[in-house]
């Protein structure tokens, strides 16, 4: 079979190495339309539960990625100055860059050997291939040229921009702050000794009361340090591309037409609130990989994949949807005691309650409990 991969992120290059371990004289060819070492954001996070999928399935890769990810056991909120934590939420994350790099070497290692600086823009260039792996992205090519996959595309209503900094964080941590322009929340880990994640997010009010979309990408770095300056301890902002966005909601009804089929963003994404999406694209690629194995022909893998994989990912994105939810009144639940708003946070996709909560939480729930 010879297979075209579009898009040399996380879902392709993992989609190709997976593969062609399998199938080391398969002939897949991988396209990606930036360089090596190009790459947009900065860290990329995982629960500690989104990585036992991993292992179980390729603990060769795990031990290869796993040196260079930073981890913790709790995570904590900032309200109004005050710190809440919450123990036995564990997270890891790395660099996007170095995730990418790691994933390049696990595929160069079976011979993969993407076509970088390549974009696929005609049909033309993909007729000779059996089967085609749409893995571009968002703004997917593939899944725009075909009407067939009935694509909808919603935004999420807060703004968000995507900035690095020089602090490292001990826990993954939300701050909440008001300022003169209204209420703003910083999402931010660090995944490097001396590297973090900084997202920042806003309402839509609070967006133009900031003037933030007329300001230059340098003028917006400066008054996010500024408005951040507790949190951020002299330390600055790290832009690169940094530009205030609406996330987009992205499904699709169909997952494959003829011999196209979709992965990660291009078929679906989740709020960053919870740090899903890279694990949903890795997880994509490893069930497209089962499916090629246990059937004969493209056509009936390609339906099997979406059978299996699709109530899966459903799940995870209505409680990725909840979760955003929340965000987009969080504002209203400022108003809240600090440790009520720790709970209205840690319970807000319906997952997790306070009998959960006393089974992995215990020091964050005596110390909510006796407050009560």
């Amino acid at each position: 079979m010879k297979i075209a991969v579009v898009g040399g992120g996380p879902a392709g290059l993992y989609f190709a190495y997976l593969r062609k371990r399998k199938h080391p004289s398969a002939e897949i060819a991988l396209f990606e339309q930036n360089a090596a070492d190009a790459t947009f954001g900065f860290g990329v996070v995982f629960s500690d539960r989104a990585l036992d999928f991993l292992r179980a399935d390729d603990p060769e890769t795990v031990e290869a990625i796993a040196p260079h990810m930073e981890h913790w056991r709790d995570m904590t909120l900032v309200l109004r100055g005050e710190r809440v934590a919450i123990d036995g939420v564990g997270f890891s994350a790395i660099g996007r860059l170095e995730l990418l790099k790691l994933l390049q070497a696990r595929a160069a290692s079976v011979g993969i050997k993407p076509e970088f600086q390549r974009r696929i823009e005609s049909a033309d260039d993909l007729k000779t291939f059996d089967l085609i792996v749409a893995a571009d992205g968002v703004n997917s090519w593939l899944r725009a040229n075909h009407p067939q996959f009935r694509t909808s595309t919603d935004l999420f209503r807060n703004k968000f921009i995507w900035f690095g900094t020089t602090k490292p964080f001990e826990t993954l941590t939300q701050t909440f702050v008001e300022c003169e322009y209204g209420t703003l929340n910083a999402h931010h880990y660090r995944y490097a000794p001396d590297k973090s994640t900084f997202i920042i997010e806003c309402d839509r009010e609070t967006f133009v009361r900031a003037n933030f979309e007329k300001l230059s990408e340098d003028e917006n770095k400066a008054l996010c340090e500024r408005l951040f300056m507790q949190t951020l301890e002299g330390h600055k902002l790290i832009s690169n591309k940094s530009v205030w966005r609406d996330f987009p909601w992205i499904w699709n009804e169909r997952w494959s037409q003829e011999n196209v089929v979709l992965v990660g963003d291009a078929l679906h994404t989740a709020h960053f609130s919870i740090g899903s999406g890279t694990r949903l694209a890795l997880e994509d690629s490893i069930a497209l990989a089962k499916a090629l194995e246990l059937e004969p022909s493209v056509h009936t893998a390609l339906a099997r994949y979406e059978g299996e994989r699709k109530p899966i990912v459903e799940k995870i994105v209505k409680a990725s949807k909840t979760s955003a939810a929340w965000y987009e009144n969080f504002p209203e639940h400022m108003k809240l005691a600090p440790l009520d708003f720790a709970m209205s946070y840690i319970t807000r996709s319906g997952r997790i309650g306070e009998a959960k909560l006393r089974e992995m939480s215990p020091k964050f729930m005596a110390r909510y409990e006796a407050a009560r």
